[in-house]
């Protein structure tokens, strides 16, 4: 039926070009003048005014004196062969379309043959379409899955108004469905909540996983050191952060919200008078960890992701030998045993499934000067516990617990240390990645190295991981000597000046 409607159709084109004799008789006019009439609504009374019709009448009528019947049979034929032609194209295209289809697979087409319909439905394709402009006349809806199809014709009672093909368009569109699983092995978390405890500022490792979970679509929740508290959260209303905030897809990390929270302190009964009443704790309730994650609990129900990203040393540039046990017990309590309170108390809140990570430094397993005050032990027991702690959350709780051992990074707190820039250098000169972490942030695209391996480690993408110390610090852990020292300065070592 529809290559009888084409045919008709390129029939008429021609017919009409060349105008038509007033009167058809004999058998094709039995057939012809109804057509006539159904087509233009009238008997043929074509004006024989334009150049190209005397030239054909004069052509036809003159030199061959043909009767309307057999002109009749001529038109026929210049039909066919401009139907077959017009025929033999569209399944040229169609096919070569189909093997562009077959060799890229990703690339999803839907094609159909033209027909003629006074349809005016505006075609929607799902993927990919080639539409014809057609006036009085449009293709049937083209519908379209995973796979290559043509859509069945259908056909509808014709108008008196003939049809007329205009030039052919092509359009490409591709399915943005948030439904469909991103091509590759995306970091994908949507639907995930995280709690980060340990941020109060926007130039550290714990705000750089922050953007790099809510980059993957994480719900936020941030727990801030109640001193720093006000500051914190003033600097987010006035806009402060929002030059940081921003992700890969130029929108501004959301907090969802921001709790008081000081880790050294379990509940509330673990708080001596004098922080109680202090100043600084003022205006301020439920910020032990037991009060926190009970806070959480009763907001949100759950999370999926705990981060620990904090840690204090108030004897931290004196040697071992001249650090006092408070001192030491203090780096301890707040840099290692802070993580065991908080997995302790948010285990219970957290789905099955989940993952929890804390940031550790090589000072941990390898001797770093300077780094003192008890903290390279609280580091070497923040790994310890991090393997016992995979292995008790996750037969109980299928919590998967590992630690992003991170290179030195000039963050405000870092600053306490005193020679922090130092061995920024030192790295840079002697990691075989010669290249400086600028709060987490790769040169690369703008993404957050240790915030995007954060990132990874809580993911789906990481289920088999835990227990396991990660080291994100260009490559330093490997290196057995520095090779910076002059005794190397004869090698040919490669540098990056």
């Amino acid at each position: 039926m529809g290559l009888f409607l084409e045919f008709w159709t390129c029939y008429f084109q021609i017919y009409s070009l060349f105008g038509f004799p007033e009167k058809c008789s004999g058998k094709g006019g039995k057939i012809l003048n109804p057509v006539i009439q159904l087509i233009y609504g009238a008997p043929a009374k074509p004006s024989r005014e334009s150049p190209m019709t005397h030239t054909f009448n004069f052509f036809v009528f003159s030199t061959f004196p043909l009767e309307p019947d057999l002109l009749f049979v001529m038109v026929i034929l210049i039909s066919y062969i401009v139907f077959f032609k017009r025929y033999i194209y569209s399944c040229f295209v169609i096919r070569l379309l189909k093997m562009a289809a077959t060799a890229n697979p990703s690339m999803h087409m839907a094609t159909a043959n033209p027909c003629i319909s006074s349809s005016r439905k505006i075609i929607k394709p799902s993927t990919a379409s080639f539409v014809t402009k057609v006036k009085r006349a449009a293709w049937s809806r083209l519908t379209s899955s995973s796979h290559l199809s043509s859509a069945r014709l259908f056909f509808q009672n014709s108008t008196s108004t003939p049809a007329r093909f205009e030039k052919v368009v092509t359009k490409a569109m591709a399915d943005a469905s948030e439904n469909k699983p991103l091509p590759g092995l995306p970091v994908d978390l949507r639907g995930k909540r995280a709690f980060i405890a340990g941020v109060a500022d926007d130039n550290g490792y714990g705000w750089a996983i922050a953007k790099s979970l809510a980059a993957a679509g994480a719900e936020i929740l941030i727990g801030t050191w109640v001193p720093a508290l006000n500051i914190f959260e003033s600097s987010l209303r006035r806009g402060k952060f929002d030059e940081s905030r921003k992700l890969p897809d130029g929108s501004l990390m959301e907090i969802t919200k921001v709790y008081p929270l000081d880790a050294v302190f379990d509940s509330l009964d673990d708080v001596p008078e004098d922080v109680k009443t202090n100043k600084r704790y003022a205006g301020s309730s439920n910020w032990t960890v037991q009060e926190v994650a009970e806070s959480v609990k009763q907001d949100f129900g759950s999370i999926d992701i705990l981060v620990h990203s904090l840690a204090n040393g108030p004897e931290v540039t004196k040697p071992l030998l001249e650090t006092s046990r408070k001192g030491y017990l203090a780096a301890i309590s707040a840099s290692s045993y802070s993580f065991v309170s908080l997995l302790k108390h948010f285990l219970p809140i957290m789905n099955p499934g989940g993952a929890s990570i804390s940031l550790t430094y090589i000072a941990s397993e390898r001797i770093i000067p300077g780094y003192g005050g008890g903290m390279s032990s609280a580091k070497a027991s923040l790994e310890s516990d991090t393997r016992v702690l995979a292995f008790e959350a996750g037969r109980k709780h299928k919590i998967r617990v590992n630690t992003i051992s991170a290179g030195p990074l000039g963050s405000r707190a870092a600053k306490a240390i005193g020679f922090i820039d130092m061995m920024i250098n030192y790295s840079l000169a002697n990691a075989p990645l010669q290249k400086e972490l600028h709060a987490g942030k790769l040169i690369i695209n703008g993404t957050e190295e240790v915030g995007n391996a954060a990132a990874f480690l809580v993911s789906p993408l990481a289920s088999a991981i835990t227990g396991a110390v990660v080291y994100v610090d260009n490559g330093l852990n490997a290196m057995g000597v520095g090779v910076d020292s002059p005794i190397f300065e004869n090698l040919d070592i490669p540098k990056d000046h």
